[in-house]
């Protein structure tokens, strides 16, 4: 053994030495969930509005990041540790951030159990993207930059801790002299300092960039900058010195601070409004000091021109109906003209009777079966209905007050961003009662007249929701029962059908519920409400608002290539189609699974291609004043990193900007290819086969089937090394030598069951037959609507070696009459429309209940099951998990199940998810590839140890 490696030394030594440096190069390693610490993630992408800077974090899943600022230009890069809660300046000279203190060191605090005060607070950063230098600013709240200018910074500062005295030396205690009674003086208490707390507001700073000029503001309760950076308008309860309880308004042109109302520190000022130009304000003022349950807010308007604000509306305006009030939940908005004001009314609440003991307080819940909405539904919306405003317009050129909704007509949409005179009112109400069986619903829609309130009715009882046309000159909608785009002229009143006599379908052509079909969607109106563009299933429709002009189909190719198109819409600010531009569009090949961009010529209809490849594109961001943009592209072997282009995407000026995980290097990875295969329905089906790195056709692979419903499409998407809350990561299990078979699942309406095992059997048929995979050693996996499939499926075979199914559903009889606890909303919406697709009530159809349901199978079951289901479930009722627990248990059956108390439909904390993923990886490890039993299977972990012990140990 000794001669043997001394020659293999001496042979090593004689080789070259590039011989020698590759020989040495370490093999790559399979992920485990050491990786999940080290992945890095790119949640925050932007490029300045000059095109010249592009910034994104890069960000561990749990730890410190940093922001990169990137100058495309030059290449050069600069980065700030931990930053946050970023925006670039619209005069391209600035970014601005929180910065986080280090994550280990909060954590240590709170370990020792430091107060919330005393914990590190967050600073301010601001880089200059001419010096490239930081500035930070410490202990900062929160900051605001003007949306539209650059040049200003207003932020607030933390509260500063109180420091104790040092305790001096005491000086040898002299005699106290006596007086007489009367002649000793009373010791009068100084008054205790104000202090900055959410109560009285906390110090702001208004900096400007260009000098670092600061001005500073006590005890502010809240703050707004104007969009174009005209003015600071901000509330304060006062200093009592230089400042008095109110609401202020600061020039920054003339750097003059202005009085609008000054008031009490226990009056509240909120909901601050400035109007485009900066010349108009509106606000909410609730001056009653008392602790009486019904308020009054008054709704207070100031111009530049007046020197004070006055009340605009009250509860006593003439235009509002009896005992209504001025919300104080609504912020008061402009239109862009600055002509009208927005503002929300409603009833005066009910209030309790605070005189009431709590033992006299009757607290009983009615659910009467004719209630308009579920008392579940209502108790999960109780604070948005006692929040709830209804619209008003104030024309502010004459001061009149119109109320716009009420409760039985509640929804108002406006057109032209507020400028138009008309308005679309939608209502819900008449029809609120079958909603809790038959979610697609009907709607009333009305147009509105602002000047007066007038009413004119559209439409009644339509399955589709009216919205309103750019410029606010048609009503639109999509009918679900005709699956026909719809147009009602404001000013002829007519309604005309846009695409009845079209062969083309506008709603989904795959539909496999039995319910309605949904529209494709709506790209827009191209100016001045001329045409009003949508989506078929491929390609983009120009219609004709008046029905006068055939519809056109400008992409024209889409449907014969399967091509699907889609707008990007480059300007978060667009409200219409300006035809003379071109347009970006995503495309998809619906066969080959290539995407990319093309463009599109209104003018003429030209499609010119752009980009087409093996990847998946997403997050297109244009500079708003140059022809650059940021993107990604991922696939399965390569992470969405950021890249930037022109808007042709040439190839001169395409580079990736980003290396977020060089590390992936060294890890083996795997493949991702297209399988097809014909269910036992006899239709053509799709899925995706994962296989490792090192793939050996004559060998055999342990699989793991995992489904939901159609994830052919998502082929290019990247899978990181994250612990997921309810799926096997493809990544982890193929870098671990197993094959992962996503199947494509359509269903039969009433048979959602046998539709899964008709789908998903033949496909793993057809994977058998290649000869690699391990037909003894295959398991099943699935969350949610997966988890369902998984528990019926092993009631119909026992062909599958291990099954872990999460938040399942296992009897449909129980499951129909429960609640979606997350909502409040009945599911038995979901069985005879939805997801479940039965497609009838449980009287008129009980057997699919029963056939569909594997609870009344569990005795065929010999499959080893895991089961996860969580006690806060919002989603699946956890007492579903507990039926197929019990009905396991009580049958002798291999059974786990994890219950993560506290949480979700799956696991959200993220210690959570990776215990999941670690036991999950362990289950199938130990049926499909022959480990140890861990602890947690083989003996249980009792309640007593419970967080203590996890129970990992294979020993």
């Amino acid at each position: 053994m000794n001669k043997l490696f001394t020659a293999a030394l001496l042979l090593v030594a004689c080789l070259p030495l590039s011989a020698q440096k590759k020989s040495v190069v370490p093999p790559k390693k399979a992920l485990t969930a050491d990786a999940f610490a080290i992945w890095k993630e790119i949640p925050y992408k932007a490029i300045s509005p000059d095109g010249n800077v592009a910034a994104f974090t890069i960000n561990p899943q749990d730890g410190d990041g940093k922001v990169v600022f990137y100058h495309l230009k030059t290449n050069a890069q600069d980065s700030v540790r931990r930053a946050a809660e970023i925006n670039l300046t619209a005069d391209s000279k600035y970014a601005v951030f929180k910065i986080k203190p280090p994550l280990l060191q909060v954590k240590e605090m709170r370990r020792q159990k430091k107060k919330k005060e005393d914990l590190p607070k967050d600073s301010l950063g601001i880089y200059s993207f001419a010096s490239r230098k930081t500035e930070k600013i410490a202990e900062v709240r929160s900051y605001k930059i003007p949306e539209k200018a650059g040049g200003w910074i207003a932020y607030q500062l933390e509260a500063k801790k109180d420091v104790k005295p040092k305790p001096e030396e005491k000086k040898p205690e002299e005699k106290p002299k006596t007086l007489p009674d009367t002649l000793k003086k009373k010791e009068v208490k100084p008054k205790p300092a104000k202090k900055n707390n959410d109560t009285n507001g906390y110090t702001l700073k208004l900096k400007r960039l260009a000098d670092g000029k600061e001005v500073s503001f006590g005890f502010v309760k809240d703050y707004t900058l104007a969009k174009y950076g005209q003015g600071l308008l901000l509330t304060t309860s006062g200093n009592d010195s230089t400042m008095k309880a109110g609401v202020y308004w600061y020039d920054l042109k003339e750097e003059k601070l202005t009085t609008l109302l000054e008031g009490k520190s226990k009056q509240k000022f909120k909901n601050l409004s400035i109007n485009e130009d900066g010349t108009q304000i509106a606000f909410v003022a609730d001056l009653d000091t008392t602790k009486a349950p019904l308020r009054y807010p008054k709704l207070y308007y100031w111009k530049t021109s007046e020197p004070k604000a006055a009340i605009l509306a009250d509860e006593t305006s003439a235009s509002l109906p009896a005992r209504w009030i001025v919300s104080e939940h609504s912020t008061p908005y402009f239109s862009k003209d600055g002509t009208k004001l927005y503002l929300g009314v409603n009833p005066q609440p009910v209030v309790q009777d605070t005189t009431l003991l709590p033992e006299e307080i009757v607290s009983v819940e009615i659910w009467s079966a004719r209630d308009s909405v579920l008392y579940t539904q209502q108790n999960k919306q109780l604070d948005a209905t006692r929040k709830q405003a209804f619209a008003g317009v104030i024309h502010l050129q004459n001061k009149k007050l119109v109320v716009l909704a009420n409760k039985d007509i509640p929804t108002v949409a406006v057109a032209d961003e507020g400028n138009a005179n008309v308005a679309l009112a939608t209502s819900d109400i008449n029809y609120r009662w079958s909603d809790f069986y038959d979610p697609s619903g009907f709607n009333d829609a009305y147009v509105l007249d602002l000047s007066n309130g007038a009413r004119q009715q559209v439409i009644s009882k339509v399955k589709g929701n009216p919205n309103l046309s750019a410029k606010g000159k048609y009503a639109y909608w999509f009918n679900l029962e005709d699956t026909t785009w719809y147009c009602y002229s404001v000013a002829t009143q007519k309604t005309v059908a846009l695409t009845k006599s079209l062969k083309t379908s506008f709603a989904d052509e795959e539909n496999d519920t039995p319910d309605y079909s949904s529209a494709y969607g709506v790209l827009g109106w191209t100016a001045n409400d001329a045409a009003l563009l949508v989506y078929d299933r491929y390609d983009i429709w120009s219609l004709d608002p008046e029905a006068k002009i055939a519809p056109v189909n400008v992409t024209k190719i889409g449907r014969q290539q399967k091509l699907i198109f889609r707008y990007i819409r480059l300007d978060p600010e667009e409200r219409f189609i300006d035809p003379s531009k071109e347009l970006l569009l995503s495309v998809f090949n619906e066969d080959s699974k290539q995407s990319g961009y093309y463009k599109l010529s209104l003018k003429d209809n030209k499609l010119t291609k752009l980009l087409m490849s093996d990847h998946r594109y997403a997050v297109t961001t244009k500079a708003r004043n140059a022809d650059k943009l940021i993107f990604t592209r991922e696939n399965f072997r390569e992470f969405p990193d950021v890249w930037t282009s022109d808007v042709n995407f040439t190839a001169s000026t395409t580079k990736k900007l980003s290396d977020a995980n060089p590390q992936m290097k060294q890890y083996k990875w795997g493949t991702v290819e297209i399988v097809e295969w014909v269910s036992l329905d006899n239709v053509p089906l799709k899925g995706l086969l994962y296989k490792p790195d090192n793939f050996d056709p004559s060998k055999k692979y342990p699989m793991i089937v995992y489904y939901y419903e159609k994830n052919s499409d998502g082929i290019h998407t990247y899978v990181a090394p994250e612990p997921l809350r309810s799926s096997v990561n493809r990544s982890m299990y193929v870098s671990n030598d197993y094959i992962i078979f996503v199947p494509d699942i359509v269903y039969r309406i009433g048979y959602p069951g046998q539709s899964a095992y008709n789908c998903i059997m033949p496909g793993v048929t057809k994977l058998l037959s290649l000869g690699f995979v391990d037909e003894k050693n295959v398991g099943l996996q699935g969350h949610s609507w997966g988890g369902y499939q998984t528990a019926y499926l092993v009631t119909r075979t026992n062909f599958f070696k291990a099954a872990e199914a999460g938040a399942v559903v296992s009897n449909m009889v129980s499951a129909y009459g429960g609640i979606r606890w997350e909502t409040g909303l009945s599911r038995m919406f979901q069985y005879e429309h939805s997801q479940s697709r039965l497609g009838a009530t449980l009287w008129e159809k009980p057997l699919l209940y029963v056939e569909n349901s594997p609870i009344f199978f569990a005795d065929k079951i010999e499959t080893p099951l895991l089961l996860l289901h969580n006690d806060a479930d919002g989603h699946v009722p956890w007492y579903q998990g507990i039926e197929m627990y019990m009905a396991l248990r009580r049958l002798n059956k291999p059974a786990w199940m994890l219950n993560y108390n506290g949480e979700p439909h799956w696991p959200v904390k993220r210690e959570n998810r990776i215990d999941f993923q670690i036991r999950m990886g362990q289950f199938f490890d130990h049926y499909l590839k022959g480990a140890p039993m861990p602890e947690w299977m083989r003996k249980g972990i009792p309640a007593v140890e419970k967080g203590i012990n996890k129970g990992y140990s294979t020993k």
